[in-house]
């Protein structure tokens, strides 16, 4: 007899194909079987002939009946009232079609089979194929049964499991169909839970509707739940965050769906399950973008991504591949980062069934802070859109590496714009940040000035060169998300600037489409705000991220709290005290009214002036002389330390 674990594997690599081709032997031997119970063995001898076609013309009659009807298309291991009921009408269906061709043909051509089938046959036959059809699905029934007592008794070799699904909407219907076209995964769905009581009681295709979330901890108990998939994708943080607390005190292991802006195409994979993350308590509503709009900008263009390797640039290199661009330039300075968003877009363009033809993504290794690399780049690309993502952004990096800040973030978005409008590019969008609002660091201030770069480009040329303002986003690089997960894997502690420390914060892919679709709104020389939501206390995050690792803060991992690093505030701000915003026409995008880049007589000259000291100072190293640029292009710009201006 088979051990458990391999009983597990067993059930596990059955498939409807074998129970079809079972079907087909045990329905002949059912035919031979109603004759020679219904004769005795001296009569049998007579009965020969039409016994053999009887029992051979079985499986031709009723097998593409049971396939019609469904049979073929159910997880037979999980078995319940509804696929009991399936296979007798199928078998009853099945035993009258054949019966009525046999009788039927016996009475309108009499003497074809003689003796001809007895009219008690069909009767018999039907009781028979219900038993030879149900005795395979059964064991299979039985056997998993016997492995799922086998998962309870701790057996790490066996992966059946029970699982319920929270939301019984479109995206629970996809993963219940993906559970049931994959039994290989050993996951069964149970039931459903939804808090629309109207729903309670009734079926989603054939599996039940068992209550709402706070019938989680009972069913739990009554059906062996090992895990509660979360498919609700448009779920807020709050709801999600209380679907976890329940499954945390019920003691089972909760997964969840991507969210909404991960899932642009609308369907929900099985490997795109995973356990709940500090995204997923951080959602907000979903916003509803116009993405006819982002097709139409992107759509058959020569679109070109610098940052294309990091978190933001790597995110818009996919979302800007479903647009179905002309070709798309990834443009960074790091290779290894350059080289797996490329590859990864090439597979994804391998995969792709449907939406618009492949694009022609070519991967470039360059540094933006040269106009020659640049100018090659643009003659040989030509390209028609710009989104430029590549920055320093590590705040207290910075502060000690100044000149490099100011060379990569300041000196390489001049060089960019200066290709772009030498090329003709009609949009250009520059990634900013919230931390140029009344920057208190190198990182803030640089970020300013490229905005003053871009408001300077879009005046000179009247073409849509805007930037894009936002805060954190969750899972970056440079996010204190993976520092934390660090931290918690290694012991603790946690560390924590301050108890008040406050950042907005956004997931990657629905801050890059807002960025996409801010893009459609520039004319040129916006500045455009995200509107990030409410701010969250990092000690806050912390605890969240420690709890969804299985364990209690300050009980399993403490908690510190170091002080603000240099360049940090305790929050941060969309927007200054001196400058105005207003709404576009979409809820979450807002627009300045003010703050231009230089205007006025002589306002230009200055601010050229002070570009060209900055840069001069960076590349001397002068960290004094940088200082005092910074806060002569950026007034609003108080530095932790201001230094005295070194001479040269």
């Amino acid at each position: 007899m088979k051990s458990p674990s391999s009983l597990s594997r067993f059930v596990l690599r059955v498939r409807n194909r074998h129970l079809l081709a079972a079907d087909a032997v045990l329905l002949v031997f059912a035919g031979v079987l109603a004759f020679a119970l219904r004769l005795d063995s001296a009569t049998l001898m007579g009965y020969i002939t039409p016994m053999l076609a009887y029992a051979l013309f079985a499986p031709l009659i009723k097998l593409p009946i049971f396939q019609l009807l469904g049979m073929y298309r159910r997880y037979w291991p999980y078995a319940d009232t509804d696929e009991l009921l399936l296979l007798i009408w199928a078998a009853t269906v099945g035993c009258l079609a054949q019966g009525a061709l046999f009788l039927g043909s016996q009475a309108l051509f009499p003497g074809i089979l003689v003796p001809g089938v007895p009219r008690s046959i069909p009767l018999i036959d039907l009781l028979l194929t219900i038993a030879v059809i149900a005795a395979p699905r059964l064991a299979l029934s039985a056997g998993a049964r016997t492995a799922k007592r086998d998962v309870k008794a701790g057996n790490p070799n066996s992966h059946l499991q029970h699982v319920l699904i929270a939301g019984a909407g479109e995206a629970g219907a996809m993963v219940l169909r993906e559970l049931r076209q994959n039994p290989q995964t050993g996951l069964v769905p149970v039931g459903f839970v939804d808090d629309d009581a109207a729903k309670h009681g009734m079926m989603l295709n054939r599996v039940r509707m068992l209550g709402g979330r706070e019938s989680i901890p009972q069913l739990v108990r009554e059906h062996h739940i090992d895990q509660v998939i979360i498919a609700m994708p448009s779920a807020t943080g709050r709801t999600v965050r209380e679907f976890v607390d329940i499954c945390e005190a019920a003691g089972v292991r909760a997964r969840i769906v991507p969210g909404i802006y991960e899932l642009l195409d609308g369907s929900v994979k099985l490997n795109q399950l995973r356990d709940v993350q500090i995204d997923d308590l951080l959602r907000r509503e979903p916003v509803q973008t116009d993405t006819a709009r982002v097709r139409e900008l992107l759509a058959g263009k020569r679109v070109l991504v610098t940052g294309a390797g990091g978190s933001i640039g790597s995110e818009l290199c996919r979302q800007i591949q479903r647009c179905g661009p002309a070709s798309l330039v990834l443009l960074g300075h790091g290779e290894n980062s350059i080289f797996e968003i490329h590859n990864e877009l090439k597979i994804q363009d391998s995969k792709s069934q449907s939406g618009p033809p492949p694009c022609n993504v070519q991967p470039v290794i360059a540094d933006i802070r040269f106009p020659e690399r640049l100018a090659a780049v643009f003659a040989e690309h030509r390209p028609e859109v710009v989104f430029h993502a590549a920055a320093h952004k590590h705040v207290p990096l910075m502060e000690d590496n100044v000149a490099d800040a100011v060379s990569n973030n300041v000196l390489g978005t001049l060089r960019m714009v200066e290709a772009s409008v030498a090329a003709g590019v009609g949009h250009f969008v520059l990634i900013s940040s919230d931390k140029a609002v009344n920057p208190t660091s190198i990182m803030g201030a640089t970020k300013r000035v490229t905005e003053l770069i871009i408001q300077r480009a879009a005046q000179h040329t009247g073409r849509a060169f805007v930037a894009v303002r936002f805060g954190n986003v969750l899972g970056s690089r440079g996010s204190v998300v993976p520092y934390f997960r660090k931290q918690i894997a290694g012991g603790g502690p946690v560390t924590v600037t301050h108890p008040d420390a406050r950042r907005y914060f956004m997931t990657i892919p629905e801050a890059v489409q807002l960025v996409l679709q801010a893009a459609t709104m520039g004319r040129g020389g916006e500045v455009f705000v995200l509107d990030m939501g409410e701010p969250v206390r990092i000690v806050d995050l912390a605890r969240d991220l420690i709890r969804l690792s299985g364990l209690e803060p300050e009980r399993d991992i403490e908690i510190a709290f170091t002080g603000l690093r240099p360049g940090e505030k305790l929050y941060e701000e969309l927007f200054a005290a001196t400058e105005d915003y207003g709404p576009t026409e979409h809820e979450k995008i807002l627009r300045f009214t003010n703050g231009k880049g230089p205007v006025g007589e002589g306002a230009e000259d200055h601010f050229s002036a002070q570009i060209e000291i900055l840069l001069e100072a960076a590349r001397r190293g002068e960290s004094g002389m940088m200082h005092a640029a910074l806060h002569d292009l950026v007034p609003e710009f108080s530095s932790a330390e201001r230094r005295p201006v070194e001479k040269a």
